[in-house]
C-alpha cells in the first residue's frame, strides 16, 4: 500500500481547495481522499462514486460550495459502495443523479472550474498512450469515463487530467510504464490528451511536450530498476 499511499499525496497536493472532483471505485482514489482532510470546499462530478467520500462529506470537506455548474451538489451516475453509502443518501438533498450522457459530457464537465479528472490506467508507453481496459489481447474491464472526464478536466478553467498508476505491477516484477504496449492492448486515452501522470515516484506533465521529453519525463517516474532498460529502448528507437 505504500505505493498508493504516495500517490495520493501526489495527486492530493496537486488539488486546490474549491476543486470539483472526479474520481472512481479502488485504493488510488481511497488514497487520495486520506490526503484532503485539510482542504476546502471540494465539489464532485463523477460518473461514479463509493463509500470514501461518505466522511469527507460529513466533515464539510466536501460542500460543493465553489462548484461552478451545480453548486453544492455532488453529481454523479451511479453509485457503488456498502450500505452506508445508501443510507447516507437516502433523502440526502446534496446528491443529484443525473443520466451517464448528462454526467459524462465533456463540455457539460467542462463547465465546473478547477475540474480534477483522476483515472487509473494498466500500463502507460513512452509516448503517453494510456491502456485502461486490458492486458494485451484480454479484456480486463471497460473504457468508462476516462477519456470524458480526461477532456473535460482539459477544458476546464484551472482544471487538471489526471492518469494516476503504480509503477509496477502488485508482485514489482513488472514495470506499468512500458516502451510499448503489449501486443493487442487498446489505447484507450490518446498521447494527444495525456496532460499528467502520477506514480509513487513523482509527477510527469506530458501536455504539449516532444517525444524526447515524454519520454524522459515518464522515465523519471518509472520504478528505478527498470529505468536503465527503459532508456536503453529510447535510445535505440531515437526518442532520446
Amino acid at each position: 500500500m505504500a505505493a498508493y499511499d504516495k500517490i495520493g499525496q501526489y495527486v492530493a497536493e496537486m488539488i486546490e481547495d474549491g476543486s470539483t472532483l472526479q474520481m472512481g471505485i479502488g485504493a488510488i482514489p481511497d488514497s487520495v481522499m486520506k490526503y484532503l482532510k485539510n482542504h476546502k470546499d471540494i465539489g464532485i462530478h463523477t460518473e461514479m462514486f463509493s463509500d470514501g467520500i461518505v466522511e469527507l462529506v460529513e466533515e464539510g470537506i466536501i460542500n460543493g460550495e465553489k462548484k461552478t455548474l451545480h453548486t453544492g451538489k455532488i453529481i454523479a451516475g451511479f453509485v457503488l459502495g456498502t450500505k452506508k453509502s445508501f443510507d447516507f443518501i437516502d433523502n440526502n438533498p446534496i446528491f443529484e443523479f443525473h443520466p451517464q450522457e448528462y454526467v459524462n459530457d465533456p463540455f457539460i464537465i467542462a463547465q465546473n472550474n478547477k475540474m480534477i479528472a483522476i483515472n487509473s490506467a494498466i500500463e502507460i508507453d513512452l509516448t503517453g498512450q494510456v491502456c485502461s481496459d486490458s492486458i494485451g489481447t484480454k479484456f480486463y474491464s471497460g473504457i468508462g469515463g476516462q477519456v470524458d472526464f480526461i477532456r473535460g478536466a482539459a477544458h476546464s478553467e484551472g482544471g487538471k487530467p489526471i492518469i494516476a498508476l503504480p509503477s509496477t505491477t502488485k508482485d514489482g516484477k513488472v514495470s506499468r510504464i512500458v516502451p510499448t504496449l503489449k501486443t493487442g492492448a487498446g489505447v484507450v486515452t490518446s498521447r494527444g490528451d495525456v496532460h499528467y501522470v502520477v506514480t509513487e515516484y513523482g509527477v510527469a506533465n506530458l501536455f504539449g511536450k516532444s517525444i524526447q521529453e515524454r519520454a524522459k519525463s515518464l522515465i523519471k517516474i518509472a520504478h528505478p530498476k527498470f529505468r536503465d532498460e527503459l532508456t536503453e529502448f529510447a535510445k535505440s528507437t531515437y526518442y532520446i
